[in-house]
């Protein structure tokens, strides 16, 4: 079984200390391949090797020649489209149709910010008489990408590719429970003939690899995608050496059903943001407030929709498939285990033939769920929605804003003016009215309030975020 080696200064490399870490596939919990286990000096050399691109190869390098690569990079995630979608599908454990929206989403963003690399632009800025003022965007230098397991090409395409775009260059710690993809994104890069040392990949766990990364004296930005008590860590360790973080920490994301909502068109979106990957979506609609002049008729929408899920192998396409590991499964089974004291209006069924080794959870509908209940207030990480009712728009909005997240929310009504005031009300770094997601929406900037981080990714605004400004003032007289 040969072991995946990291990538370092354009050249694949075992760890310094030789380890490897088992790749195992949760459809069927069996071992089918070996990480090498990076560490701190495996984090020392990558940093080094980007330092020197930064002023190197990749710093000289105008922007429109990066900008031909990051079209060249998306056109090979294109090509191989197929064989991505069959390593992510088998690494994370989501279904195929959602791998392969992942493929094209990491092309989308290749080709987006292609197209942005030579429109980072500065300002003049009037000032008094006889002085010259502007501003210029500029790279930080070296940036540390700590991305998790549940969509590695997607927080690729807004984080590491967003970075590049900016000018800097990256070191990635992958999930080690997912890291293939990410591995091969990597080959990618080599193809399109990026230049050593512009990308490392460095595959380990996060206190042998993630941590000493975060906190390594040259690294001029972080950005981590993860849980609320990582997120702290990470922040703590950047602090140590005064550089700017990004932080995407999770939420308990809620939709808003008011009784005016056209249901029929809720449904689907409100189903499928709350079992997406098995539930495992920072971003997931994990809880849906319905009015109670329509409570009844929803929940009954929902529980019928709930009742035909299939849950199975990611191969299969089915509407899901596994949780990434044993103790993610363990966790949502707690979730549950601890709360009999609500009722539970329909389960998913897991198809007969799905592997015993799998890390299979049926999606679970809870009704009646108390606004301040664990299910209501924890992230859970797992397929399961929480129903909750309210009367009138204040309590909504009251309940939607009740949590320690803020990253995405959705607000189902045709009242127009509602629509407005609710948006500007809830606590939340994205708020979609009659949709939820916009289809992933590559231009649109992504990040949350409160307990779901700060700093922004995807679109333009990621540029901003990505780098720093400098001001330069010139006396003439």
């Amino acid at each position: 079984m040969q072991t995946q080696q990291l990538l370092i200064d354009g050249k694949w490399l075992d760890a310094h200390e030789g380890g490897t870490i088992p790749v195992i596939n949760p459809n069927t919990g069996q071992q089918y391949g070996t990480l090498a286990r990076g560490g701190s000096r495996d984090i020392d050399r990558a940093v080094t090797a980007a330092r020197a691109a930064f002023h190197g190869p990749w710093g000289n390098l105008p922007a429109l020649e990066k900008g031909r690569l990051l079209d060249r990079l998306g056109e090979l995630v294109l090509k191989h489209e197929d064989e991505l979608s069959h390593i992510e599908a088998n690494d994370v454990g989501k279904p195929l149709t959602q791998s392969r929206n992942d493929v094209r989403a990491l092309a989308r963003y290749c080709e987006f910010y292609a197209g942005a690399v030579d429109k980072v632009h500065g300002q003049t800025i009037p000032y008094q008489k006889g002085y010259t003022v502007l501003t210029l965007r500029e790279p930080f230098g070296v940036t540390a990408h700590i991305i998790p397991w549940n969509y590695p090409m997607q927080i690729i395409g807004r984080s590491v590719i967003g970075s590049l775009t900016a000018g800097n260059t990256i070191v990635i710690k992958p999930g080690e429970d997912a890291s293939l993809t990410t591995l091969f994104f990597g080959r990618l890069t080599l193809e399109a003939g990026f230049p050593e040392g512009v990308i490392n990949i460095v595959t380990g766990y996060g206190e042998e690899a993630g941590a000493p990364l975060a906190a390594h004296p040259g690294v001029n930005h972080v950005s981590f995608t993860g849980s609320s008590r990582v997120g702290s860590l990470i922040q703590k360790a950047a602090a140590g050496n005064t550089v700017p973080v990004t932080l995407e920490l999770g939420g308990k994301s809620p939709q808003l059903i008011f009784a005016d909502a056209d249901l029929d068109a809720a449904l689907p979106f409100v189903v499928n943001a709350a079992i997406q990957n098995a539930g495992q979506t920072c971003s997931a609609g994990s809880r849906v407030l319905v009015e109670s002049d329509v409570y009844d008729d929803f929940t009954r929408m929902l529980a019928a929709r709930f009742k035909q899920l299939i849950v199975g192998p990611a191969e299969g396409d089915y509407d899901t498939g596994p949780l990434i590991n044993p103790s993610q499964r363990a966790r949502v089974n707690d979730f549950l285990a601890k709360s009999t004291d609500l009722e539970i209006l329909a389960r998913g069924t897991i198809v007969d033939d799905a592997p015993a080794g799998g890390y299979y959870v049926s999606p679970v509908l809870m009704g009646e769920v108390p606004p301040s209940h664990r299910l209501a207030q924890e992230e859970i990480f797992g397929p399961v929605l929480s129903v909750i009712r309210f009367s009138g728009e204040a309590e909504a909005i009251e309940i939607a804003n009740g949590t320690h997240y803020g990253l995405v929310a959705g607000v189902w009504t045709k009242d127009g003016a509602r629509q407005l005031r609710v948006a500007r009300a809830l606590q939340s770094g994205q708020v979609f009215i009659n949709n939820y997601g916009a289809g992933g929406g590559v231009e649109l900037p992504f990040g949350g309030v409160k307990g779901s981080g700060y700093g922004r990714e995807k679109g333009l605004e990621a540029l901003n975020s990505f780098s720093t400004l400098k001001t330069i003032a010139i006396y003439h007289g």
